[in-house]
């Protein structure tokens, strides 16, 4: 018998996913086949993706799917005449994408289906939690985590095993676990990912951390933009709840802990431990000054642990396989492997896990498959708002928390933004400063209006303002900000000033002293002229001017009015004929 996954995941589900199973599944009046939905796969840039299983084996993998397809996909259930869905296979090239992964954390993310804990066990589903607590104390569980060299996934790469251990040396009966799951970097969605298409997954590593650390309490805090996540995690807590694995003396035994869900505004800050705990609280979303840390002081006062998504995934792995098959994979700094999300002007966006120690080549141009544009890759963005700029002359850089630090980047939650050379990369590093200047809690000076300055500077250079000294300027409060923010986000939110500086200093100099925007990417410094040498005067960029900025008869050269222009691209992309040049 056939069966059927359909990839509903947000990124499918908002590719059309959840209308082609809405149409398989009134086709199957007489249930013919089996249908089922799956979550994400990690390959966004070919959503919807539809899997054909032949019993419990793949046949088919179907790709951007519309929903006139479904007719062939029907046909071939009937049939078994696989020409009625040749065109829809992925093609080799593309197939590419997974097989050079290697999948740790995302091993169930598109192929299981969420919503269905039966599914979730007969893949070994829960086996960890078992053998935790039939055959190991907290302590031997808090070794092999530290044996597997598992450091926190979530940015700032600290030993899983220390805080776990801390929180469990710590004085006290009521401890809580709390997984970080708001995911605020702009581009960044793995632990989304994760939730949706493996909420088990996660259920299961906070059981075994609330194990070891002696907790009774699990608390997921989730930024309520994935109603989705939430949805389905929901689901498999009250799944987990019936089957025995959450709530009192799990599996027959003396361990209990309850689960809750907490959604946050999606307070940026929030990310911070110590402000997630305020937030918890019922508090503004602000960081508490450490000492004392959570596994001594957190929640209401209480130790407490804290891990984002992508960590608690690992640990039932670790459990299952031993936590020196973890530590097998990746570098001699940092153990096994890392999820990215790939996105930007990159041909393969989606989901990436490879083991550290793979090179920043080797995801964008080996797995990502290079530029979606003809335009050279000229760097990425490297942990989001809070990393900084790797240029295109590091990327044989491997990923590993230490060579990473040394760019000036950091390895971060996993957010990989890709540019070409039509990124202005004093625009790049606006863009995210704006964005952590309005994230700031406003708590502490050095980022409330520290960072506020910083983005007046480079407002003024964008609009060709800038002026001698601001260079100089820019570097001096970066490091102010830094040395004198109280929390990570204060501490990291001139990285991105810093790198583009570091290795981008000749565009800052062009928009200073020349002002000029060498990306062609600065409105205020660029203008559009038409070549006299190419221009046929076919009108067409007249015609399709939104301001009527553009005159000139037929067979003759148009005339740009620059008063009037607004310079919105809208003639340099429907010329045939490239005659409009950006200056």
């Amino acid at each position: 018998m056939y069966n059927i996954k359909v990839g509903e995941g947000s990124c499918g589900i908002s590719a059309g996913a959840a209308k082609i199973y809405s149409l398989l599944e009134k086709s199957n009046t007489d249930n013919i086949f089996g249908l089922s939905v799956t979550g994400c796969i990690g390959m966004c840039f070919l959503e919807p993706i539809v899997d054909i299983y032949n019993n419990d084996e793949l046949c088919a993998r179907l790709v951007q799917v519309k929903e006139s397809d479904v007719e062939y996909i029907l046909q071939f259930i009937a049939t078994g005449d696989e020409s009625a869905i040749k065109n829809l296979k992925i093609s080799d090239d593309d197939s590419e994408f997974l097989s050079k992964q290697t999948r740790i954390a995302l091993r169930n993310c598109g192929i299981i289906d969420p919503e269905d804990i039966n599914d979730y066990i007969s893949h070994g589903g829960y086996s960890a939690l078992s053998k935790v607590i039939e055959s190991l104390t907290p302590e031997q569980v808090i070794d092999e985590i530290k044996i597997s060299g598992l450091a926190g996934r979530g940015g700032a790469g600290f030993p899983t095993w220390f805080k776990w251990n801390a929180a469990r040396q710590s004085d006290g009966e009521e401890k809580y676990l709390i997984c970080n799951a708001d995911e605020g970097d702009p581009g960044a969605f793995m632990d989304r990912a994760v939730i949706e298409s493996d909420p088990h997954a996660l259920i299961e590593g906070m059981l075994i951390g609330a194990y070891a650390i002696g907790a009774k309490e699990a608390v997921v805090y989730v930024r309520a933009e994935y109603p989705l996540a939430i949805a389905r995690l929901e689901k498999a807590i009250e799944q987990a709840k019936e089957k025995g694995y959450v709530g009192n003396n799990i599996l027959g035994s003396d361990f209990s802990c309850s689960f809750r869900i907490k959604a946050g505004a999606g307070a940026f800050v929030c990310g911070e431990e110590t402000a997630l705990i305020e937030s918890l609280e019922g508090q503004r979303g602000m960081p508490r000054l450490k000492p004392p840390f959570p596994a001594q002081s957190g929640y209401w006062g209480k130790p407490s642990n804290i891990n984002n998504v992508e960590t608690f995934a690992n640990v039932t792995w670790i459990i299952s396989n031993g936590g020196e098959a973890f530590a097998a994979l990746g570098t001699e700094d940092s153990k096994g492997t890392k999820v990215f999300a790939l996105t930007g002007k990159i041909r393969r966006g989606g989901l990436v896990e490879i083991p550290m120690g793979k090179t920043l080549n080797d995801v964008i141009f080996d797995i990502g498959d290079g530029m979606r544009t003809e335009r050279a890759f000229k760097g990425v963005q490297l942990g989001g708002p809070s990393g900084g700029c790797i240029p295109a002359n590091l990327a044989d850089t491997q990923v590993d928390y230490k060579k990473l630090s040394a760019t000036g980047a950091i390895m971060g939650s996993g957010g990989m933004v890709v540019m070409d050379e039509s990124t202005c990369m004093v625009g790049m590093a606006k863009f995210f400063l704006d964005f952590t200047t309005k994230e700031s809690c406003g708590k502490c000076v050095p980022c409330r209006i520290g960072t506020r300055r910083l983005l007046e500077i480079l407002d003024r250079i964008c609009k060709g303002e800038g002026k001698e000294g601001d260079i100089e300027l820019l570097e001096e409060l970066c490091i102010q900000i830094k040395d004198g923010s109280l929390c990570g986000l204060g501490q990291t939110a001139p990285n991105p000033v810093l790198t583009t500086l570091k290795y981008f200093r000749d565009e800052y100099e062009a928009h200073i002293k020349e002002k000029r925007c060498p990306a062609g990417e600065c409105i205020d410094l660029i203008s559009y002229n038409v070549l006299p040498e190419k221009c046929i005067g076919c009108l067409m960029c007249q015609k399709k001017c939104p301001v009527g900025a553009i005159s000139g008869k037929v067979k003759e050269v148009q005339t740009i009015d620059h008063d009037k222009c607004i310079k919105c691209g809208r003639c340099k992309d429907v010329c045939r004929f490239g005659a409009v040049e950006i200056r």
